[in-house]
């Protein structure tokens, strides 16, 4: 078997056993985009920052936790451990720093989207040959790094724009990854690596 076979095919076990942390990660999304969606307009970026950082961190900590599991069965947990970090540390920022002004808070976020965007290209490139709906994730990273552009090109967007438009970005990120898990728990035993 090649390598980049091998590589493929742990990268798909580790997700299709770990399908739910992509379900909790989906769901999690799904609440944050409603969460703004539901927010008063005079509290929408102070209660942004927190609920943002908030997600992070729980996104961040709940992919780590796959890349550690993973460790000893994939020869590139690194990835997925990376993705996990940029999440804990967008998070631990956020709470560090809670004055952030409208500004700073949306180049912090561009940046983190992008990253985690390119991050999930990378996964599902890594995944194409082995399983169907590796576009999901595609779509997923595609999205964050538009997001992040957009974000980062109209930094005067007013506050109520901003947190519809990351609010919308968080609940389709969401809705992909809850679809992309359950493609994963689909998976056959058989189709696993040993």
């Amino acid at each position: 078997m090649q390598p980049t076979e091998t590589l493929q095919k742990q990268l798909v076990g580790a997700l299709s056993r770990n399908w739910w942390v992509l379900l909790l990660r989906g769901i999690a999304s799904i609440i944050f985009g409603f969460l703004l969606w539901t927010l008063p307009p005079g509290e929408s970026i102070e209660t942004m920052v927190l609920v943002f950082g908030a997600f992070a961190f729980i996104d961040g900590a709940l992919q780590v936790w796959t890349a550690l599991m993973e460790r000893k069965e994939r020869d590139n947990w690194v990835v997925l451990l990376l993705w996990g970090v940029v999440g804990i540390a967008a998070g631990i920022m956020t709470f560090s720093v809670p004055g952030l002004t409208a500004v700073a808070l949306l180049f912090y976020i561009a940046i983190w989207a992008v990253v985690k965007g390119v991050l999930e290209i990378i996964t599902a490139v890594r995944l194409r040959k082995e399983i169907k709906g590796e576009w999901m994730l595609i779509l997923g990273g595609i999205l964050s790094i538009l997001f992040g552009g957009f974000l980062m090109a109209s930094p005067a967007a007013g506050a109520a724009a901003l947190v519809w438009v990351i609010a919308m970005y968080a609940f389709v990120f969401g809705v992909l990854f809850v679809a992309l898990s359950l493609k994963l728990k689909g998976l056959k035993a058989d189709n696993m690596p040993s």
